[in-house]
């Protein structure tokens, strides 16, 4: 099925490394031009060479740290001046320690917050003043099953995520109007399958820190598919959700693509 992403003007945040990687690569395989915004160059840099000789139309990195909201608007100004607009944004940064509450600080929440939440508000204040001017446009935040079903050593960031989920059918709900479409994707644990997938700023840097091989099979055989999640699984939802073709239609939506970890409805 055609997806009709060619060249469109696509931006995605945390672009380097495991699912902000795989959606990408993604949106190089459908001849999109890709901003690539990461903090990570070189990783960036490693992602954009792959995009290209994948079949993007364009892979330009940028350096981002999505908590400064002029880096961001920035990256965007680049985004209009190359390309004249940007049609998709995916917020795709995130970052966590699994941690108990009581083991974590105010330093820890703070940097969790300005992360996973203040990067989404900035990222998507950006995106609105390009695209409503034009009445078109779709944005895909990246959330988590753990804004879901709450999950121990996940406190913060789980609710950081919940955020995000209510953030963004509010905006879905305020900018219909204007012709843009706001979705979500809540990924389970989804795990790097290479090493070369992470960069050095990536939470799966160390896989073992974040779950051993015996917690990974544990949890895979307790999900419904009996397996855990990969970084394309989470690029084809939010390629499906970027595309107006089949998902012009669809706003305001939280979807989850966990293996049957959380089933909302």
């Amino acid at each position: 099925m055609d997806l009709q992403l060619k060249d469109k003007a696509v931006i995605v945040t945390g672009a380097g490394s495991n699912i902000g990687r795989a959606i990408t690569l993604g949106f190089a395989r459908e001849g999109a031009k890709i901003i690539l915004g990461d903090i990570d160059v070189k990783q960036a840099e490693a992602v954009a060479g792959q995009a290209r000789s994948l079949g993007a139309a364009s892979a330009d990195v940028i350096r981002c740290d999505v908590t400064q909201l002029d880096q961001v608007q920035a990256m965007f100004k680049y985004a209009v001046e190359r390309f004249g607009t940007v049609d998709v944004l995916v917020n795709n940064v995130g970052w966590d320690q699994l941690m108990f509450f009581t083991q974590t600080t105010p330093e820890f929440w703070h940097k969790i917050i300005q992360i996973n939440f203040i990067g989404v508000l900035n990222c998507t204040y950006a995106a609105l003043a390009v695209m409503a001017p034009k009445n078109s446009g779709a944005i895909v935040s990246i959330s988590s099953d753990a804004s879901r079903q709450g999950e121990p050593r996940e406190a913060v960031y789980g609710g950081m995520k919940a955020g995000i989920n209510s953030f963004m059918k509010t905006i879905a709900k305020e900018n219909g109007r204007n012709g843009i479409r706001c979705n979500v994707v809540c990924p389970g644990v989804t795990i790097p399958e290479e090493e070369d997938e992470v960069g050095a700023n990536s939470m799966w840097v160390n896989k073992d820190a974040m779950f051993t091989p015996d917690q990974l099979d544990k949890i895979a055989k307790a999900l419904p598919l009996k397996k855990v999640g990969r970084p394309r699984d989470i690029a084809n939802a939010v390629l499906f959700l970027a595309s107006n073709a089949v998902a012009g239609h669809v706003t305001g939506q939280v979807l989850s693509v966990s293996g049957g970890y959380s089933m909302a409805g």
